[in-house]
């Protein structure tokens, strides 16, 4: 009862506020941890979250680069129970990615055992691969963060301390790059020349006034770990400029002599897009190019692709159009792609989109940040050792007394109060001068400490000259670290200085060719037009044959197949499916070949889908369009459609409207029929005039044909000529169509008696 008291009622802890309030704070609150917890990088190191503390956590286990390799599996577990808490796929992942140089400018990682390859293969499991740092990473990016020069965290439970960010000498927001989701977002950061980017934040140093179109005379443009050519160099001036914008970017091929007065077409590097599975698809888009008669200059094709490179062989024939080709696969295949260019990452605790100046200033004033920090650091470690030098210096010059006052002292305590402020009492001195002497000490307490510890071998005349030349380095020391933070020109001397040193030993060539390309025109040969016979069989598969084919084989072409279709080459079909979707397909995707080729499945050239519709009516688009279709659904919805509705480019449009369970069971196109006859599941029959089914649209739902008892539904739909006989066989009856008495429509018809 008195805990009760004690609460406030819970109607006065309700907080009474919008829900849609409630759910937008939420949201960006998701959003923003999104952001700046996982997916964007910083523009200060150019790392996101988890790659900062995969490193940082690597560092502090001791994986250097000239220590052996570690189980992925620890770090991988280290990292997720120390500092990332999201995991360990994720984290595996980045430690992948920051291993693969066909990925990164330079590879962050030194990766010992299957980390993937550039074709799309998979990393082996963490259990079986090893890892540690790269001496770059190390010596750029972790080597001085014991001089505090950056702010540390307290980690996700407060047991550990994180950096914030790492030292990052080297630019590798622009020498790696990024790519990343957000919400919201997209980073999409190209990488660069590691020798170029080192000498584009020198031209900025010495000229801050720099423009971005002076910039890019050190920087050209990206440089792609793959390789290739950048075709638009026009457009990069304003890509850089904005931070945004398109870059083409297209493989490189070279023709090789092959024997026999053959030539072989080989691409030797690919668009950075195209690393991974798309390599593997760019084949396939390939022989599909050939198989749909797009070519017939290529005999062969291998990829012949190693550690060494990339080489994709394509065997030519001997008088094969070689330029032509070339074309071909620039336009028709990802040989020539697009990367869009987004340079956002985290700037001053908020995402901004950044050019190629500002990544560059954001850069340098974090050098200038974390210089500063780290020659004060160094500055007041030498001004302790500077004070510990000269009052050994200076006890050396009275270490006579000071051992008198050390054998005199009854405690350390005693001695220590005696260097520091003279004090004499209790100490027993040989004479009145040695006493004087001492009281006129006046050693600090550092120098103190450091006289109490110092052992006897100091004494020797040589080790007082190396405290001489130690204490004389010391001041050239402290001279040095006070004018490079007195001085903005020699901290920017330092900066450059240690910039030149990466840029000699890890720098390299261009990769990356940048030019302007002419647009790519490529003519396609055009197809002898003939008419062909497309045999659609029950399990879905299509193929296309000549006309002569198909007659010399009729009888076994009709018995094994469900749809058999007569069209041109250049033509269209048009698949009417039971959920009332209308799938157009182009003939010239059907393989033509031999009579009994297996064909291709019609899922895989269209937007059927046979797991969850079926063709009630294949015809061909020029037939369709010349003529009236009538509809009739399973539950005796009807109208007729002009055919002309249906000559459209997209694939798919929906042909009709359909109740909920209804679906489509008859499309037939009208030529001369005048009836039609709807028999239903349980033997009713109604025959009425097709001059009572309005004409509609495609998009409309029609109207009643037959009133339906339920569960009954229409099973079979005839349609009749005038004067034309017409029989069919119904429980075992031979019924004559022609002889049933004519109704209405949306009428119960009559059962067969």
């Amino acid at each position: 009862m008195a805990t009760r008291q004690k609460n406030k009622p819970i109607e006065e802890q309700i907080i009474r506020t919008e829900f849609s309030d409630v759910m937008q704070k939420s949201y960006i609150d998701y959003a923003m941890s999104v952001i700046f917890s996982i997916a964007l990088p910083d523009v200060r190191d150019g790392l996101k979250p988890v790659q900062r503390r995969t490193l940082y956590d690597m560092y502090e286990l001791g994986i250097r680069y000239d220590k052996p390799y570690r189980k992925s599996a620890r770090i991988v577990g280290d990292t997720m129970g120390k500092y990332h808490p999201h995991g360990d796929s994720s984290i595996y992942e980045a430690l992948v990615v920051m291993s693969q140089d066909f990925k990164k400018g330079m590879a962050l990682i030194d990766g010992h055992g299957n980390f993937g390859s550039i074709e799309g293969d998979g990393a082996a499991a963490m259990r079986y691969t090893e890892a540690r740092l790269q001496k770059v990473t190390q010596e750029a990016m972790l080597a001085d963060l014991d001089k505090d020069v950056v702010d540390f965290m307290p980690n996700f439970d407060e047991t550990e301390k994180e950096p914030t960010v790492l030292t990052s000498n080297i630019p590798y927001l622009l020498v790696n790059g990024s790519d990343g989701i957000a919400v919201g977002m997209v980073p999409s950061i190209p990488p660069h020349n590691l020798s170029e980017v080192v000498n584009a934040v020198k031209a900025y140093m010495m000229n801050p006034a720099i423009t971005t179109e002076e910039l890019m005379k050190y920087i050209p443009g990206p440089d792609f770990p793959t390789g290739g050519i950048v075709t638009n160099k026009s457009e990069l001036l304003q890509i850089y400029e904005t931070g945004v914008g398109k870059i083409k970017i297209r493989g490189k091929m070279v023709v090789e002599e092959g024997k026999g007065g053959k030539k072989r077409l080989v691409i030797t590097e690919i668009p950075y897009t195209m690393i991974g599975a798309n390599i593997s698809k760019f084949l396939t888009d390939i022989v599909a190019l050939i198989d749909a008669k797009k070519t017939t200059d290529i005999v062969d094709i291998s990829n012949q692709s190693s550690k060494e490179g990339i080489r994709i062989v394509l065997e030519l024939k001997k008088d094969a159009d070689v330029d032509n080709l070339k074309n071909m696969l620039l336009k028709k295949t990802k040989l020539e792609d697009t990367f869009g260019v987004n340079m956002l990452a985290v700037a001053l605790g908020r995402p901004e989109t950044l050019g190629l100046k500002s990544i560059i200033t954001y850069h340098v004033n974090f050098q200038r940040e974390i210089n500063t920090r780290k020659y004060r650091t160094l500055l007041n470690k030498e001004m302790d050792r500077k004070e510990v030098q000269e009052g050994l210096i200076k006890a050396c010059d009275v270490i006579d007394l000071i051992i008198e006052i050390l054998r005199g002292s009854s405690d350390q305590k005693m001695a220590k109060a005696c260097l520091i402020e003279g004090k004499t009492e209790g100490i027993r001195f040989k004479s009145r001068i040695s006493k004087k002497m001492a009281e006129q000490l006046h050693f600090t307490e550092r120098q103190a400490t450091a006289i109490l510890e110092m052992r006897l071998y100091k004494l020797i005349g040589l080790e007082i000259e190396a405290l001489l030349k130690e204490h004389e380095q010391t001041l050239k020391n402290i001279a040095t670290y006070k004018d490079i933070l007195l001085n903005p020109k020699s901290m920017d001397k330092v900066i450059i200085k240690e910039l030149e040193g990466y840029q000699k030993e890890y720098g390299r060539e261009r990769r990356t060719a940048i030019i302007d390309a002419e647009e790519i025109v490529f003519e396609e040969k055009k197809v002898e037009e003939m008419e062909v016979v497309v045999m659609i069989d029950r399990f879905g598969y299509a193929r296309a044959v000549d006309v002569q084919t198909y007659e010399r084989n009729k009888e076994a072409a009709d018995a094994e197949n469900r749809f058999i279709i007569n069209v041109m080459n250049t033509g269209r079909l048009c698949i009417f499916t039971n959920t009332g979707q209308m799938h157009a397909v182009r003939v010239m995707d059907i393989p033509f070949g031999k009579f009994r080729d297996k064909g291709t499945p019609i899922d895989n050239i269209s937007n059927y889908n046979s797991q969850n519709e079926f063709a009630v009516y294949i015809g061909a688009m020029s037939d369709v369009v010349m003529q009236k279709l009538m509809f009739v659904s399973k539950y005796a919805m009807m109208k007729q459609v002009y055919g002309t509705e249906f000559d459209v480019t997209k694939r798919t449009v929906v042909s009709t409207i359909l109740s909920g369970g209804d679906e489509l069971i008859c499309v037939f196109p009208i030529v001369d029929q005048k009836n039609v006859v709807l028999q239903t599941k349980n033997g009713m029959f109604l025959k009425f005039a097709l001059d009572e089914v309005p004409l509609k649209k495609k998009a409309a739902v029609g109207v009643r044909g037959m009133k339906l008892t339920a569960p009954d539904h229409l099973e079979q739909v005839y349609f009749l000529s005038e004067g034309a006989d017409q029989s069919v066989e119904y429980n075992g009856r031979n019924v004559d169509l022609s002889r049933l008495r004519a109704a209405k429509r949306d009428t119960k018809g009559s059962k067969l008696r």
